[in-house]
């Protein structure tokens, strides 16, 4: 989508609630390229992206996870309502691409404030440990590199080293250098 103007985004919204999953999944898609472009044209329809959480197909809710995180880097304020959606979608037990886009949404709504990182730290941090190995996992350790940068709370940052620590000082390969980065980041 090269041109966003909200007549389009809003449109595309409308169809984000209809029947059609092979439609909505097309639209979350379009949807998701916008905020990452002009995230700002968005925020008007962050109610609409939020209720898109509760979607039953994996790619619509995945692509709106996209979405919320590009508008968290713009407006953290206007997307927090999305945490109940995200947390539900960090555990969703049939798509590791669910659970990684919520994980990056978490840790960039997390990364806005002292106050947000506390209230993601408890789902981040069990993530962590559900799927630390995971084919995603490389993807996980730079959104944590994204919270431990961020404006994280100091009990986050600590509890956020203490979690990393081992794998910075004992890992191999990625998972050492990304972890040793988060690491020096936080402390």
């Amino acid at each position: 989508m090269a041109e966003v103007d909200d007549a389009q985004v809003a449109g595309l919204v409308e169809e984000l609630s209809g029947a059609s999953r092979r439609r909505r999944q097309d639209v979350a898609h379009q949807l998701s390229l916008a905020a990452k472009a002009h995230p700002e044209v968005m925020l008007a329809h962050v109610d609409a992206l939020v209720d898109a959480l509760y979607r039953p197909e994996a790619q619509t809710r995945w692509e709106v996870l996209d979405a919320l995180t590009a508008i968290a880097g713009v407006n953290a304020d206007a997307v927090a309502d999305a945490y109940d959606g995200a947390e539900a979608s960090l555990f969703d037990d049939g798509s590791a691409t669910v659970r990684l886009a919520a994980f990056v949404f978490l840790c960039r709504l997390g990364a806005s404030s002292a106050e947000r990182s506390d209230q993601v730290w408890p789902l981040i941090d069990e993530a962590i440990q559900c799927y630390h190995g995971d084919a995603e996992y490389r993807d996980m350790l730079a959104a944590l590199l994204g919270l431990a940068r961020g404006a994280a709370s100091d009990a986050t940052k600590a509890a956020l080293a203490a979690r990393v620590r081992f794998d910075a000082e004992s890992g191999s390969g990625y998972i050492k250098s990304f972890s040793a980065e988060i690491l020096q980041a936080a402390e």
